[in-house]
């Protein structure tokens, strides 16, 4: 991913955050000879660096992908920012936003226990505090019968590419106006970059 340097994000803790934040990915690798996507919840497992999430069966993608050096994308906030935003006409749109790359190998697994572990993590995680739902309380059977039709796999992560663009070339008046504009919307990914670029000059002073 082009990087430039104020716009890289160097922080581990903050990178980890925004995947847990934003756990819903895209992971790239080669199928038959062709690039080949597939979006899919994945779970971080920081102690072993290594990301946890299952294929649906029949998507023939992690037949080819074990051992591959793969891609996962995660894509947080982003936001259109106008020009005329701006305290002069001399400019032209771009756009704000977040994104962390990962890459690493796939290993397929077949432990049944390691199964269960990350489907468990997975519906805690996204189950709201106050739900009934417990993956323990479903019968054994019901869950083992469920498993075969997916394809559990760990990616051990090798690098780590993170970007947060967020108008760090532009003077801090101007990410000010930009800030005021994207406040003043209802669009959730405008406040969240909004958000982001307070932190950002807060940083900064």
């Amino acid at each position: 991913m082009y990087i430039p340097k104020q716009f890289k994000i160097d922080d581990e803790e903050v990178i980890y955050d925004f995947i847990e934040k934003y756990g819903f990915a895209t992971l790239f690798s080669q199928h038959k000879g062709e690039p080949y996507a597939t979006h899919l919840p994945l779970m971080l497992n920081k102690s072993e660096n290594a990301l946890y999430g299952h294929f649906a069966r029949p998507n023939e993608q992690w037949k080819d992908a074990e051992n591959q050096q793969v891609l996962v994308i995660f894509q947080g906030p982003h936001c259109y920012i106008s020009p005329s935003w701006y305290e002069t006409t001399k400019a032209v749109p771009t756009w704000n936003y977040v994104s962390i790359h990962l890459y690493g190998k796939i290993e397929i697994i077949e432990d049944e226990k390691v199964i269960f572990d990350s489907l468990n993590d997975l519906v805690n995680k996204y189950e709201s505090t106050d739900s009934p739902y417990n993956l323990n309380d479903v019968e054994p059977d019901f869950i083992k019968g469920m498993s075969k039709g997916i394809v559990a796999f760990r990616i051990k992560i090798t690098k780590i590419e993170a970007k947060a663009k967020l108008s760090q070339n532009h003077p801090v008046e101007r990410q000010e106006l930009i800030i005021k504009h994207l406040e003043n919307t209802f669009q959730q990914d405008n406040l969240q970059v909004a958000s982001l670029m307070k932190k950002n000059l807060k940083k900064c002073k």
